[in-house]
C-alpha cells in the first residue's frame, strides 16, 4: 500500500518521523497540491502512524497503488458543508432570526439522531412566509465554495469523469451551482413557492439519503465501464447510503458516524486533497 500524508501543518520533520514508522520504498512530494502533500510508496501499516498523524494535525490514508484518477468515472458529492462551506437552510433561517433553532435540528440530523425527512419538514415549516428574494441574498452573500472544490472538479473532469451534485438541500442552490461549476447532473429538494414566498412545504418526492444512493448507483451503471470508479464525497449522516453505494468514498470534514463508514477521511485539507489519493 501507499501512504498519503497531507495538510497545512505537515513539515519535513513530520515526513521523517512517519517514514521511520512506515519504512516506505520511496517518498514523493505531490505536485499541484494546495497544502504540503506526500506519497510514501510501499509503506507498511505500522502501529503509531494514525496516532502520530492525529496528534500532528495531518490527514493520512493508505491507498492501493492502482487507485488512479483516470479510473474515476463518476464524482458524486453533497452540497451543504461539502461543496460549499455553509448549511443553506441555516443561513436562510438567519434571515428571519431563527438560525439557532433551525441549526439545532440540522446538527441533530447530520449526526443521525433524527430522521432526515422529519428534520427537513420541521425546518422548512419554520420558513413559511419568507420571500424568495431572501434565498437570493443567501446565495449572493453567503455561499462560498469549499477550498479546492473547483480544482478537484476540473481535474477529475479532465480525466474523463462525469459529475453529480446530489443534496438534501434545495434546487434553488444546486441549480445555480451546477450552472456555475458545470455539474452534469443534480438532484435536490424543491421548495414550494406561492406569490413569491415560501409556503413552508417541500414538493414531493423528498431527496433523502436513499435517493442520493439511488442516483449515484444509476449514474454509475450508466456511465462507469468495468474497472471504473464511482467516487462519493459527503459529510453528514444523510450521505452514508451514498457513500456505501460508491466504490471509493470520502468523509469530508465529517461527523464521526460518517468517517466510520467512508473509505477515507479528509479533515484538514480542502477538497483538492481528494485528488492526492489518486495517482
Amino acid at each position: 500500500m501507499d501512504l498519503i500524508v497531507q495538510g497545512p501543518a505537515l513539515t519535513s520533520a513530520d515526513i521523517a518521523a512517519i517514514a521511520r514508522l512506515a519504512d516506505p520504498q520511496g517518498i514523493h512530494a505531490l505536485s499541484g497540491a494546495s497544502v504540503p502533500a506526500y506519497r510514501l510508496d510501499g509503506a507498511a501499516r505500522a502501529p503509531g502512524i494514525a496516532e502520530y498523524c492525529a496528534a500532528a494535525g495531518i490527514d493520512h490514508a493508505f491507498v492501493p497503488p492502482d487507485l488512479r484518477r483516470d479510473r474515476v468515472r463518476v464524482v458524486a458529492m453533497d452540497m451543504d458543508s461539502t461543496l460549499i462551506t455553509i448549511e443553506c437552510i441555516d443561513e436562510i433561517a438567519d434571515r428571519v432570526g431563527i438560525k439557532s433553532q433551525v441549526a439545532a435540528i440540522t446538527a441533530s440530523a447530520m449526526r443521525g439522531e433524527i430522521d432526515f425527512t422529519e428534520s427537513l419538514t420541521r425546518r422548512v415549516a419554520l420558513l413559511a412566509g419568507l420571500a424568495v428574494t431572501e434565498l437570493e441574498r443567501v446565495y449572493d452573500e453567503r455561499v462560498e465554495l469549499s477550498p479546492g472544490a473547483e480544482r478537484m472538479l476540473a481535474v477529475f473532469r479532465a480525466a474523463g469523469a462525469r459529475t453529480l451534485l446530489v443534496s438534501g438541500g434545495f434546487t434553488f442552490f444546486t441549480d445555480r451551482l451546477a450552472a456555475r461549476l458545470g455539474f452534469d447532473e443534480t438532484a435536490a429538494n424543491t421548495l414550494e413557492i406561492d406569490s413569491g414566498r415560501l409556503t413552508g412545504r417541500v414538493i414531493p418526492p423528498i431527496v433523502d439519503g436513499n435517493v442520493k444512493a439511488q442516483r449515484l448507483a444509476e449514474m454509475r451503471n450508466r456511465i462507469a465501464d468495468p474497472g471504473g470508479i464511482a467516487l462519493a464525497i459527503g459529510d453528514g449522516a444523510n450521505d452514508v447510503p451514498m457513500l456505501k453505494a460508491a466504490d471509493v468514498s470520502i468523509a469530508y470534514h465529517a461527523k464521526p458516524i460518517v468517517r466510520a463508514q467512508a473509505t477515507y477521511a479528509i479533515d484538514r485539507c480542502g477538497l483538492d486533497g481528494v485528488l492526492n489519493l489518486f495517482r
